[in-house]
C-alpha cells in the first residue's frame, strides 16, 4: 500500500509541474515549436559530444546543473547510447553563423547542434531554461518532476555585441564578484563585459612598468553614506578603500569570460575622469597640483581631472598602459572614454596652447579630437581599435574610431552616417543606474530608466544601415553601487529586457509574453541566489497640472498590466477593502498631505506599499520626466 501512495504521490508531482509549465526562455527564441510530450530526465544521465576543447565549459555546465540539485548521475558515453547528444556540426549551418544552435527536446533524448561551441554553449542555457527553476540551485532539491517540454528550436543572435559594463572604479569589485557577474550575464547569451577600470575614484588594473598608478591611484580614504555627500580627505588620513587586478587577476578572469563566450573590454577614461592617473602622477594635469583620490566628494568648483594634452609626457605615459594592456586583453578592441572632459584647463594652459598653434587647430574641441586620434595611433600601431564615448566625435572623429553612444541615439546616427561603426548604450533605456521605479521607496539614483524603457527601445534608428550598429550593452555606474547584491539588483531585471533586445528579433518582442516570461525566471534567480528588483509592480505617481495652473492632480500607473491599485489619504494601509483606483485623474482632498498606494493581484500585494508627500508630488512638475 505504501509502494501504491508513493506512485500515486509522485505522479501527482509529475502531472502538476505539466500543468504548470510555459516556454519561458530569454531571450526569445527566433523559431521555437512545441511538441507533443515531455523529456523525463532519468537518474543516470548518458551524454555525447564531440572531443572538442571548445565545449568543455558548455559540458561542465550542464553536467552541474543536471547533477547538484536532482542528486542524479551523469557519464559521458557514445552517442548510441547517449540521451543527451551534444554535436558540432561538420558543414555549417549557414542560418545559425557562430552563436546559433539548434536544440530539439524530445521524449527520448535531447540534442543540440551548431557550428561553434559557442552556439553549443548558448543552446545548453536555453535547455536549462526549459527544466523546473530549481534546476539552478546548489544544493539538492526533493519533490520536484525533472522534465522539460519537447520542443523544437533554432535559434541565433540579432547583433554581435550585447554587452554589460560594470564599473569597478567608482567601487571595487573582487575577482570572485566579477566572475559571478559573468556567470549571471552568461546564462541570458550577453558576449561582452565592458570593466571601466579607471576613473577619479581608482585605478584598477596593474601596469607592472607604472606601479605608483596601483600603490597610489587604486585607494582613496573610507567613506560610507551618500556619494557626492562625503567629506574630502581630510590631512594624513590614509588611503585604504580600494584595491586593483593583478595581471594575473586578469588573465585569469580573461580566461574565465571566454570559457563562457565572453570578451571582456578594458576602459581607460581619458582624457578627463582621470584623477586616479593625475594623483599618481601629478605632472600631467595642466596646473600640476597634488591631489588625492577621489573617495565621492563633490567639489565646489571644476574638478581638475583632465590631462594636459600639451605635455609630451602624457602620451608617454599613455603609450607605455596601453603596450601592457594590448599584450593583456585579446579583446580586438580599447575603450578610451573620452566622455565629459572639461575644457576650461586647456583653455588657459600655456602648453596646451602651443600644442594648438604647432597643430593648427581651432579650438579645444579640435584640441581633443587631436588626443583622440593619437591615441588611436598609440592603438593601431599595438593591433588594437579604438571605441569611445560619443564625445569623441566632437572636433572630428578620428578615422577608424568605433562609438558607444550614451547621450541619447544622436551620437551614435551622426557616426554611422560617416560609415563608422556604434554600439548603442543611449543612457534612458540602457543605464543600469537609474531609478527603475517609483523614487521614493528606490534606492538613491539620478533619472529613471524603467523595465519598458530598456525592453522597448531599438538599437537601430530608421534612418541608420542596421550593419552599421554592432549592437549594445547596458551600463552599470557603481558610484551609488557600493555593494555586489546591489550590483545584481540594479541589472536584474532589466538586464533580461536588454539581452532580449540584442539577442532576439525585433519582430519578436512582446511586451505583455515578455512579463511572462521574466516571471518564470524570478524563481530562477531565486534558486541561484540572485538578488532583483520587483520595481515594475510598484505604483508610479505622476502629477498632472491643473487648468488654472496651481493645484494638480495625480494619475497612478504599473508597468505590469492586471493588477490592482488601492489607495488612502489618510495615513493608513491600503488593501482590496481601500478605494480602488479606476484610471481617472485624482485629487488631494482638503487637508491631505500625503497619498499611499499599493498594488494587489488576486486580492495579494504585488507591489511596495509607497507613500508620497504632496509637496513632493508638486516638485515633479517643475523637473523633467529623468530628474527625479
Amino acid at each position: 500500500m505504501k509502494k501504491i501512495v508513493t506512485l500515486l504521490s509522485s505522479v501527482f508531482i509529475l502531472l502538476n509541474g505539466f500543468a504548470q509549465e510555459n516556454i519561458s526562455i530569454i531571450p526569445v527564441p527566433v523559431k521555437i515549436n512545441k511538441n507533443q510530450g515531455h523529456f523525463i530526465l532519468p537518474s543516470v544521465i548518458t551524454i555525447s559530444a564531440d572531443d572538442n576543447q571548445g565545449l568543455k565549459t558548455a559540458l561542465a555546465d550542464l553536467t552541474e546543473h543536471l547533477t547538484i540539485p536532482t542528486g542524479y548521475h551523469a557519464t559521458m558515453t557514445n552517442a548510441g547510447s547517449a540521451v543527451i547528444h551534444i554535436i558540432l556540426n561538420k558543414s555549417a549551418n549557414q542560418e545559425l553563423g557562430n552563436e546559433g544552435y539548434q536544440l530539439t527536446v524530445s521524449v527520448k533524448n535531447i540534442t543540440i547542434t551548431a557550428n561553434q561551441p559557442a552556439g553549443i554553449f548558448y543552446g545548453v542555457q536555453s535547455f536549462l531554461q526549459l527544466l523546473p527553476p530549481e534546476i539552478g540551485s546548489n544544493t539538492r532539491v526533493s519533490g520536484i518532476a525533472w522534465s522539460a517540454p519537447c520542443v523544437t528550436v533554432t535559434d541565433y543572435p540579432r547583433f554581435g555585441w550585447r554587452g554589460l559594463m560594470l564599473d569597478v572604479s567608482r567601487h571595487f569589485f573582487t575577482k570572485e564578484e566579477v566572475k559571478k557577474y559573468m556567470i549571471q550575464m552568461a546564462r541570458y547569451k550577453y558576449n561582452v563585459l565592458h570593466l571601466h577600470l579607471s576613473d577619479d575614484q581608482g585605478w584598477r588594473i596593474e601596469i607592472k612598468s607604472l606601479p605608483q598608478l596601483t600603490s597610489i591611484g587604486a585607494w582613496r580614504v573610507k567613506r560610507t553614506g551618500l556619494w557626492n555627500e562625503f567629506l574630502p580627505t581630510l590631512a594624513n588620513e590614509k588611503a585604504s578603500d580600494g584595491g586593483f587586478y593583478t595581471q594575473d587577476d586578469m588573465r585569469e578572469m580573461i580566461s574565465f569570460a571566454g570559457d563562457r563566450n565572453i570578451t571582456i573590454l578594458p576602459e581607460i577614461d581619458v582624457p578627463a575622469h582621470s584623477l586616479a592617473l593625475i594623483a599618481s602622477f601629478q605632472n600631467l594635469s595642466c596646473t600640476q597640483l597634488p591631489y588625492s583620490v577621489n573617495a565621492g566628494f563633490r567639489s565646489p568648483v571644476r574638478d581638475d581631472n583632465a590631462l594636459c594634452i600639451g605635455n609630451d609626457s602624457v602620451f608617454m605615459m599613455l603609450d607605455k598602459i596601453f603596450t601592457e594592456m594590448a599584450a593583456l586583453f585579446p579583446c580586438e578592441y580599447i575603450h578610451v572614454g573620452g566622455d565629459e572632459a572639461y575644457k576650461g584647463f586647456w583653455s588657459d594652459c600655456p602648453k596646451c596652447q602651443k600644442r594648438m598653434t604647432d597643430e593648427h587647430l581651432k579650438n579645444v574641441d579640435e584640441l581633443q579630437s587631436y588626443f583622440v586620434k593619437r591615441m588611436e595611433a598609440i592603438l593601431k600601431s599595438k593591433g588594437k581599435k579604438l571605441i569611445g564615448w560619443d564625445e569623441i566625435l566632437e572636433g572630428g572623429l578620428a578615422p577608424e574610431a568605433t562609438v558607444m553612444s550614451w547621450r541619447g541615439m544622436k551620437g551614435g546616427i551622426d557616426a554611422a552616417k560617416m560609415n563608422h561603426h556604434v554600439v548603442m548604450t543611449p543612457w534612458d533605456y540602457c543605464y543600469l543606474d537609474l531609478y527603475q521605479g517609483e523614487a521614493s521607496v528606490e534606492p538613491p539614483a539620478y533619472g529613471i530608466c524603467r523595465l519598458t524603457d530598456s525592453y522597448t527601445y531599438d538599437p537601430v534608428p530608421d534612418s541608420v544601415d542596421e550593419k552599421l550598429i554592432l549592437g549594445g550593452q547596458g551600463n552599470l555606474w557603481t558610484e551609488r553601487v557600493s555593494n555586489f547584491r546591489h550590483v545584481e539588483y540594479m541589472t536584474w531585471p532589466r538586464g533580461l529586457a536588454l539581452a532580449e533586445v540584442y539577442w532576439s528579433p525585433k519582430a519578436s518582442r512582446n511586451w505583455d509574453d515578455f512579463i511572462l516570461r521574466m516571471e518564470a525566471q524570478f524563481p530562477r534567480l531565486d534558486a541561484e541566489g540572485i538578488k532583483y528588483a520587483l520595481s515594475a509592480y510598484n505604483v508610479m505617481y505622476t502629477p498632472i497640472r491643473g487648468k488654472d495652473n496651481r493645484s494638480f492632480s495625480v494619475k497612478l500607473s504599473t508597468e505590469i498590466k492586471g493588477l490592482d491599485i488601492y489607495y488612502t489619504f489618510d495615513g493608513t494601509n491600503p488593501d482590496p477593502y481601500y478605494p480602488k483606483y479606476t484610471g481617472e485623474l485624482i485629487s488631494f482632498p482638503v487637508g491631505a498631505t500625503q497619498i499611499t498606494a499599493n498594488t494587489f493581484r488576486n486580492g495579494k500585494p504585488v507591489g511596495k506599499q509607497v507613500t508620497i508627500k504632496k509637496d513632493d508630488l508638486a516638485l515633479r512638475l517643475t523637473q523633467g520626466r529623468h530628474q527625479y
